[in-house]
């Protein structure tokens, strides 16, 4: 039979054998028959270096045209099934159970960020936010933060440029200043958010972390209103078992200072019994005057503490890069 007579059925067989594919597996057994290293269209192609001269240039075009023509329908018919296999199954037995859906649940963080909101919320707090980029005023100079301290160091805070210093802000007492600045006291707010320090990472410290912050800015305001506060908030999170005492510390933006501690039937497991918390303090008079409150007439406390600190304790977790790792395990169990 002549090499050209032998092109025709060729194609006709394989075009049959193309379109009568069910699978993708089908498919691919056609396209070996055909044009695999012994295939029926490849022995075809191999008899072209037989062919006289005169005979070459119509037996390459024909076979190329055929070529073409069967190489789109195998690409044509290839997508066609695709489709058909990524396309959802109509369900043929209706009795069968029906496919759960997995639901997520709310991170740690989450959860204690809301309960400690539900707990200031019970006694009038009002919840503020602010920008996590600011200016070195808005987290440290109107927080009467010496030029010269260490947490202004290249070292403890991520700085974004050295131009104007924008930086990624260390504690969210900048969102207070901010509030302040825009709100006539009395004031009342507590300031959750993420903040950002140059730690190293272990099993107690994250270089990103979450913070709360509390202020209350009023007449006559003293530190039993802030011990009655702190007390009140802590016993909602971690029980009424909860024991709290106050010892003197110093923070630039506070006069009188205090570290809190606290102690109770989780920190025992531990093996300690205090754990600092929390610091706190009546609102330094300079801090008052640089948001233009006069210090003679109004005074306030302000607090704050690291979620993370809270979440480990509620939940028994002794790695906090654990919150951070998004393991699917870990975060089901909570």
């Amino acid at each position: 039979m002549a090499f050209t007579d032998q092109i025709e059925p060729i194609k006709a067989a394989a075009l049959q054998s193309l379109q009568a594919a069910e699978s993708l597996k089908n498919l691919e057994d056609v396209r070996i028959e055909y044009f695999g290293t012994n295939g029926k269209f490849t022995a075809l192609l191999k008899q072209m270096g037989s062919l006289s001269k005169e005979e070459k240039p119509s037996a390459g075009k024909a076979i190329n045209l055929v070529k073409s023509e069967l190489t789109q329908t195998l690409n044509q018919r290839r997508e066609e099934l695709e489709a058909a296999a990524d396309s959802p199954k109509l369900a043929t037995d209706f009795t069968s159970p029906g496919r759960r859906r997995p639901l997520g649940k709310k991170h740690p963080f989450t959860k204690v960020t809301e309960d400690i909101v539900k707990s200031f919320r019970k006694i009038g707090f009002a919840v503020a936010d602010g920008p996590e980029i600011e200016s070195e005023y808005y987290c440290f100079d109107s927080l009467n933060t010496p030029a010269d301290h260490p947490a202004r160091d290249t070292q403890d805070t991520f700085y974004i440029n050295t131009k104007n210093r924008p930086l990624l802000r260390t504690h969210t007492s900048s969102v207070q200043i901010r509030v302040m600045e825009k709100t006539p006291p009395p004031v009342r707010i507590i300031v959750p958010g993420r903040v950002y320090r140059r730690d190293t990472a272990d099993a107690t410290h994250n270089p990103t972390f979450h913070q709360i912050e509390g202020l209350y800015v009023d007449k006559n305001v003293t530190v039993s209103d802030l011990k009655g506060t702190v007390e009140f908030v802590f016993k909602e999170l971690l029980g009424k078992e909860v024991k709290l005492r106050f010892r003197p510390h110093y923070f630039s933006y506070t006069e009188p200072s205090l570290e809190i501690d606290f102690s109770s039937p989780l920190v025992r497991k531990m093996g300690k019994e205090w754990l600092e918390i929390a610091g706190c303090g009546m609102v330094h008079p300079t801090v008052f005057e640089n948001v233009g409150y006069d210090p003679e007439k109004w005074s306030g406390w302000a607090f704050g503490f690291g979620i993370e600190r809270i979440a480990m304790i509620r939940y028994g977790i002794n790695d906090i890069r654990l919150f951070y790792e998004n393991d699917k395990r870990f975060l089901e169990q909570f």
